[in-house]
């Protein structure tokens, strides 16, 4: 069975640890036996990997591509929480307390994932503790990123979150091009206003306004940033 791509960079949340992905931080032997024990799915651009409040039968570790994590409000508004790729697991949560899903994973574009049932992959936990201890980790490192980017958030405006934002993606989803660097990952404005907690009208001032000051360019899917310096300027301290 293919390997999974060892990425560091993994998701919104800032620091390092809670970006290195799940199966980078198994050991070899536990890697192989875990990614034994499921089958290999694959999923078109916008396909839906899991669905919030479906009940769940398995998790799903990814080898290949990137996914959004979005969870849905009662009123309606969308929150982008993260992005997963190469490497992470998806569905950990409801394998280990039978909840439904929390949130929904979309493909942003063609992913394969192993699917492994939530029995198995329970008994897998039970047989190796050190691959029990690895899932807490990353658990914990998750729900701490998580609460500092909430408390960093939480001092900033809309403009500085949305610098911060975009600095955060170029750094870890950016390619260089001639133009400047261009996000790898194809976020619509929804999705990039539901990441710091913005409307979507807001959003499109915003990205006028850099496009205005030749700060970024944009199109269908698309954005590449011209003046990550500028952005900086914006973002301030944080």
């Amino acid at each position: 069975m293919a390997q999974a791509g060892i990425h560091k960079d993994s998701g919104l949340e800032g620091g390092l640890d809670d970006r290195v992905p799940f199966l980078a931080r198994l050991e070899r032997d536990d890697r192989v036996a875990l990614l034994a024990l499921g089958r290999v799915l694959g999923f078109t651009p916008r396909a839906p990997l899991i669905h919030q409040h479906e009940p769940s039968s398995h998790v799903l570790l990814i080898l290949h591509g990137w996914t959004k994590v979005t969870a849905a409000a009662p009123n309606g508004y969308e929150a982008l929480l993260a992005l997963r790729g190469p490497g992470d697991i998806i569905g950990e949560s409801s394998a280990l307390t039978g909840r439904p899903r929390a949130a929904t994973v979309t493909a942003l574009e063609a992913v394969e994932a192993v699917a492994v049932e939530h029995d198995r992959f329970r008994d897998f936990l039970e047989r190796s503790p050190d691959a029990s201890l690895t899932l807490l980790k990353l658990t914990t490192d998750r729900m701490r990123a998580a609460d500092r980017r909430r408390l960093d958030f939480a001092s900033l405006t809309v403009r500085e979150r949305f610098a911060v934002l975009l600095l955060d993606l170029a750094r870890t989803h950016g390619r260089r091009t001639r133009e400047g660097i261009e996000l790898a990952v194809p976020l619509s404005k929804q999705e990039l206003a539901g990441s710091i907690g913005a409307s979507r009208e807001m959003v499109q001032r915003l990205l006028k306004e850099l496009r205005e000051r030749q700060v970024v360019a944009t199109g269908r899917r698309m954005l590449v940033i011209l003046r990550p310096d500028i952005l900086r300027q914006v973002a301030g301290p944080a």
